[in-house]
């Protein structure tokens, strides 16, 4: 991804943001998801660039070496909401339109519902509103069958030793699709990736948004204009839970589905994704 990397400070955290696009530019915060980095975005900032948008990607809680804090808490959706905002703060974008995938979707989620004023509006892609995800798990056997790695991921230190294994081999997999799939991330991204989460205690800084997750988390309607991005072949989340996601909508809602696209939407699928996103903030 081309642009400036910063290296911002919220408090005694400091960040690392990819800032891309005109200095008067409509801010666009982009946030990655697990087991990836503000990198992911690498080929739909540049779209999002030549529409205008000034994109701010930051590799987030825990992934930024400076910001790697080491109590579980530190990891809570209200925590990371409350980190997003401030680093929003510190960038001085006291209003942006947020994209997030994967667990960045879940912070971009908790953003809007309880930090509206921030949020111009909101694209999440691939996971939909945690309330949505958590009704599905409760009656879907299929979402719960989906979900069923996360049991590995709560497990502290086995996860760690049983992804980093033989060279980071089942992470690896988990990125590549492992021959059975294309997920349209380069091998390369997926060195960079590795490299970051086999320096020491950034792969249990990652693993531990899964070890704050607690059901009684209560996360409100969205009122934002909100469009969420979900694909046929996600292989963790199924149809019960995305199409649940408008339930929790009041404000202007828009689903849209990818067919034949995995769950890495960004890197598989950007110009589509692209599309979505600048639709919705010339809606807004």
């Amino acid at each position: 991804m081309s642009g400036e990397l910063l290296h911002t400070d919220v408090g005694d955290l400091t960040f690392r943001v990819r800032v891309a696009g005109p200095e008067n530019g409509r801010p666009v915060l982009l946030l990655h998801g697990f087991p990836q980095t503000s990198g992911s975005w690498a080929a739909v900032s540049p779209l999002l660039n030549e529409a205008g948008l000034r994109t701010y990607a930051p590799d987030q809680l825990g992934y930024s070496p400076g910001a790697r804090p080491g109590e579980v808490e530190a990891y809570s959706a209200q925590n990371l909401a409350q980190v997003t905002a401030d680093l929003m703060t510190a960038l001085a974008i006291p209003v942006a339109d947020v994209v997030g995938h994967d667990w960045g979707a879940n912070v971009a989620w908790t953003l809007a519902a309880w930090h509206p004023d921030r949020v111009r509006s909101l694209t999440a892609v691939s996971v939909p509103h945690p309330a949505a995800f958590t009704a599905a798990y409760r009656v879907d056997p299929e979402q719960k069958e989906r979900s069923g790695y996360i049991r590995l991921f709560w497990q502290a230190g086995k996860a760690e030793e049983v992804l980093l294994a033989d060279d980071a081999r089942r992470l690896r997999r988990m990125l590549s699709g492992g021959g059975e799939q294309d997920t349209g991330i380069a091998e390369e991204s997926i060195d960079e990736y590795v490299a970051v989460l086999s320096a020491p205690g950034a792969l249990t800084a990652a693993l531990n948004w899964y070890r704050a997750m607690s059901s009684d988390t209560r996360v409100d309607l969205v009122g934002v204009p909100t469009t969420y991005v979900w694909s046929d072949g996600d292989v963790a989340i199924g149809r019960t839970a995305a199409e649940a996601c408008a339930n929790y909508v009041s404000g202007d809602y828009r689903f849209v589905e990818l067919p034949g696209v995995t769950h890495w939407i960004p890197e598989q699928a950007p110009e589509q994704l692209a599309r979505a996103v600048m639709d919705r903030i010339a809606s807004t």
